[in-house]
């Protein structure tokens, strides 16, 4: 029988089939073989054994969070408690675009904030969507389950951004625990302890456990570069520019004239220097 994986705990794997919900456990070859069935993943179990016999293709995969066949990743971002974290929004950025996974901006939190910082927010969206990423506000529920209808979503996104708390607004059924900030850390307690997809306005939502720490592997300069997508609405003299040192370069013209947000192309460098390390 074909079926998904919807979540993982330990060893055991919990195979969708249908209206249909199976316990199973892999079979050892894939241990021998150095391969882990994860959730996402498309499936042939043994129904009658309760064993996985066969992990289908990949179309893509995340390392964290560790999820499979994803079609767009919601980047749960806090305004406030935790603060805005702009460095990590641009790495997720870059990671999901990597990945070829939709990248959907999420903002949380803006009921903390000021007049002056829901301007500020409200310009970073502007400049986002002008590059074509879309952004949403976590209080737009309606847009939100357009959007993820019919497809595998993943929320990503720091610890104590809100994404458990999103995915009960989207479903107050889900009941999903959370947990308040810290005020001497000034970051979320994990709550998430595995990844499960939810079955949400005909599509499957993962909810992750947080995370702020974010490598680039598997990325050389020109992936990074070709995910920070604004760069190539301006021409350099040399083609293999990577818009850090060279001469003649039109992204740090774009960036003298303010077309490209400056916190991007900081961003952009210190992963740059992450790869070079």
């Amino acid at each position: 029988m074909n079926g998904q994986i919807i979540k993982v705990i330990s060893n055991l794997y919990t195979v969708k089939v249908g209206e249909m919900l199976y316990g199973c456990r892999a079979r050892g070859k894939f241990r021998k073989d150095n391969i882990t069935p994860i959730v996402g993943d498309n499936v042939v179990i043994d129904s009658d054994n309760n064993i996985i016999n066969e992990i289908l293709p990949r179309k893509n995969e995340l390392d964290r969070p560790v999820i499979a066949n994803v079609d767009m990743a919601f980047i749960v971002t806090s305004t406030k408690k935790p603060n805005l974290d702009l460095n990590l929004l641009d790495k997720l950025i870059s990671v999901i675009t990597f990945n070829n996974i939709e990248p959907v901006i999420c903002f949380t939190k803006l009921d903390l904030l000021n007049e002056v910082e829901l301007e500020i927010i409200s310009n970073l969206r502007k400049y986002y969507e002008m590059i074509g990423i879309r952004v949403v506000y976590s209080t737009e529920t309606n847009i939100i389950k357009k959007i993820i209808k019919g497809k595998i979503v993943v929320l990503a996104g720091q610890t104590g951004a809100g994404k458990s708390s999103l995915l009960n607004k989207l479903d107050d059924k889900l009941n999903i625990k959370t947990d308040e900030i810290s005020e001497a850390l000034g970051r979320g307690k994990h709550t998430t302890r595995h990844v499960e997809l939810y079955s949400i306005s005909d599509g499957y939502v993962a909810d992750t456990p947080g995370f702020s720490a974010l490598d680039l592997k598997n990325m050389d300069k020109e992936d990074l570069k070709n995910t920070f997508i604004e760069f190539a609405n301006y021409e350099c003299k040399f083609r293999d520019c990577i818009h850090n040192k060279e001469k003649e370069c039109g992204v740090k013209d774009a960036l003298k004239d303010k077309m490209i947000l400056q916190s991007r192309y900081n961003n952009y460098l210190l992963f740059l220097e992450e790869l070079e390390k």
